[in-house]
């Protein structure tokens, strides 16, 4: 009679450790889960807000809820300022699609050496118009305007300045500026304000 040989292979140890890493985790679990950690509303910081309380969910009638007044304390939003956030965002993404648009162009391979040079030369305009747009932006902001966002298409210009009220002077010196950046004329010039 043959005698039964038994072989541990390298399968038969790792499948043994995580049977019983899978038993500590499962007792473990079973002890934690019998004794639920609590605490004491009347140990907890009286200065802390914990959403979720009875003292925060339900107050007295007439009585303002537990961190009522720190809601109230925030600030109104601006929405001048959201303007011109949304403003740059817009900006930001249609040159982004027209950069997006010009790479499918030169990379798709069905343009002629011609129109590969005319592709190039327009994002390399486009790079150049962003960049003055730039330039104008921050040469406005130090002239003492809060905010304003610049507009530039090659033959026109447009900026949207934030002000508590723009004057002709004020219109003046943007535009030259402007004309400091950028070869235009002055009529193709559009100053527009935002309180």
């Amino acid at each position: 009679m043959k005698k039964p040989t038994f072989i541990i292979e390298r399968r038969h140890i790792i499948l043994s450790c995580l049977t019983a890493m899978l038993a500590v985790a499962v007792y473990i679990n079973y002890s934690l889960a019998g004794s639920p950690v609590t605490t004491p509303v009347s140990e907890l910081r009286q200065d802390s807000v914990n959403y979720g309380d009875t003292e925060f969910v339900s107050a007295a009638p007439g009585e303002p809820p537990v961190g009522a007044e720190e809601v109230s304390a925030s600030p109104e939003p601006d929405p001048a300022a959201d303007y011109f956030a949304q403003a740059r965002l817009e900006k930001s993404v249609s040159r982004d699609e027209a950069i997006a648009t010009m790479q499918m162009m030169l990379g798709g391979g069905d343009l002629t050496q011609d129109e590969a040079v005319a592709t190039a030369i327009d994002a390399v305009g486009i790079s150049a118009l962003v960049e003055k747009e730039g330039n104008i932006e921050s040469l406005i902001k130090s002239q003492g305007f809060s905010d304003c966002v610049v507009y530039l298409d090659g033959d026109s210009a447009k900026v949207v300045v934030r002000s508590d009220g723009l004057n002709a002077s004020d219109a003046a010196l943007i535009k030259d500026i402007i004309l400091g950046e950028v070869t235009i004329s002055s009529e193709n010039i559009r100053i527009f304000e935002v309180k």
